[in-house]
């Protein structure tokens, strides 16, 4: 089936750097995705808010797929909080593109409604991918973090009750969407992310590669060194690395001649800018801590070949992509046993698992592979078959599966097989669902109406 895919991410451009702002696993879900789906033969547009910085109206990502600038609102980065009002100048500037979509694919709450009001416009069936959900994360708030509001309780339970299909990335994540927000089980359909083994796969030996790595990187030879690589923000638990890391040395005080903690990433949402750093000076951890900024996904992988373990923390946590692709260099995972990251990671066989967020318990596995270099070295070879069968050709190939079975239900979306006599395809929309989900403020049916004239 030759489909064309309208994809849509209003309030981060999957242009923007992985670890900056609000940019990370989800951007790079959506370039790779977008890229393996047009190997595939689906041609995707994404589209993006317009957010100046000289990046151009349209840009060629790869062959058949482009991402493509929307103007809603002023032409800068705003505030989150402050995207629900873009939210419908977004889809009527979605609306008055040319060129026909058979399918609208949204990523995040936010999109969802603007994919929402598109695809009741356009006639199609639209699929949503939440990536995270607003009742989870309120479960599991860390110190200094904020909860997600109610209108984005109300526009993911819209979203539930009225796409044509959800994509979850786990299954725990499929009953979360059944269970909080009364999803029809349905349609909703697990696929489980990928991972580009192209850029993201082990040195020549894990000690030859490593030792390569870390040459390459300037860091010592012999240093144990535990990796964080995300946003710097309380829901990704970095305040539990540096906990652990002053657990760790009073467990081990002699540790500290070789012990190096690299933080890659740059501060992002919640939670006051510098508070990790402030934190590590009053553990008086500072000089085993490393910050880096974020870094380009070639160079991530370097670091993950040189690291001895990534540590995810995270309190909550969809599927925990940077996960799978330390796993897929070689890297074992030391991770929160949230969301999707049990599915991610395998336990005690590419990494270990931690229930809690208690920075001892942290740290008694911290020290254990430190004193264990063999078994760190048999799980990163466990770890790197383990990521080799999450592909993103195959998660493209589930995606098409569930693109398909959205057009062909009927009374959703477009019938394949519905043709007026002029060979125009027969909308169907409003025959399977009353009206198009709503942004944060709910659309009035006037507006509705407005939207069917653009």
């Amino acid at each position: 089936m030759s489909l064309r895919v309208a994809m849509l991410s209003v309030h981060t451009s999957p242009l923007h750097q992985p670890g900056t702002g609000d940019a990370g696993g989800m951007n790079v879900y959506m370039v790779e995705l977008s890229r393996a789906l047009a190997e595939q033969g689906v041609a995707v547009d994404l589209f993006t808010r317009c957010q100046g910085g000289g990046e151009p109206p349209l840009t060629d990502l790869a062959p058949g797929v482009r991402v493509r600038q929307v103007v809603a609102g002023p032409r800068r980065a705003v505030a989150k909080e402050a995207v629900p009002d873009l939210v419908l100048p977004f889809a009527l500037g979605l609306l008055r593109e040319r060129g026909r979509y058979d399918l609208v694919h949204s990523h995040y709450w936010l999109s969802g409604q603007a994919g929402g009001i598109a695809a009741f416009g356009w006639g199609t069936p639209l699929v949503h991918t939440a990536h995270t959900l607003a009742l989870v994360k309120n479960a599991h708030l860390g110190e200094g973090d904020t909860p997600e509001p109610p209108g984005r309780i109300l526009g993911e339970r819209r979203l539930a009750a009225e796409a044509d299909r959800l994509i979850a990335n786990t299954a725990d994540e499929a009953e979360a969407l059944r269970s909080l927000y009364g999803a029809d089980p349905l349609r909703t359909e697990v696929v489980r992310p990928g991972v580009d083994l192209r850029t993201f796969a082990p040195g020549p030996g894990p000690d030859a590669g490593r030792a390569a790595a870390r040459a390459r990187l300037g860091l010592p030879a012999d240093a144990f060194v535990p990796l964080y690589a995300g946003r710097i923000q309380p829901l990704k638990g970095p305040d539990v690395l540096v906990r652990a890391v002053a657990e760790l040395l009073r467990m081990a005080p002699g540790l500290r001649e070789r012990l190096l903690v690299p933080v890659i990433g740059g501060h992002s949402g919640a939670g006051e800018q510098g508070a990790v750093a402030r934190l590590a000076a009053e553990l008086g951890v500072t000089d085993v801590l490393r910050p880096c900024p974020p870094v380009p996904q070639e160079r991530l992988a370097e670091w993950f070949r040189a690291a001895d373990v990534l540590v995810v923390p995270s309190r909550s946590e969809s599927f925990g992509l940077v996960a799978a692709e330390a796993q897929a260099c070689g890297t074992p995972v030391l991770a929160s046993a949230v969301g999707g990251l049990p599915t991610a990671v395998w336990e005690g066989v590419t990494g270990l698992l931690v229930r809690g967020h208690d920075p001892v318990e942290y740290a008694r596995r911290l020290l254990w592979l430190a004193v264990h270099p063999r078994a760190r070295a048999t799980m990163g070879v466990a770890a790197a078959g383990h990521a080799r069968g999450m592909s993103w050709r195959g998660a493209a190939a589930r995606t098409v599966e569930v693109y398909e079975a959205a057009l062909a239900e009927p009374g959703r979306g477009v019938a394949l097989a519905g043709r007026g006599s002029g060979g125009a395809p027969v909308s169907r929309v409003g025959q399977g669902r009353r009206h198009a989900p709503a942004p944060a403020a709910p659309l009035s049916w006037r507006n509705e109406k407005a939207v069917a004239r653009v």
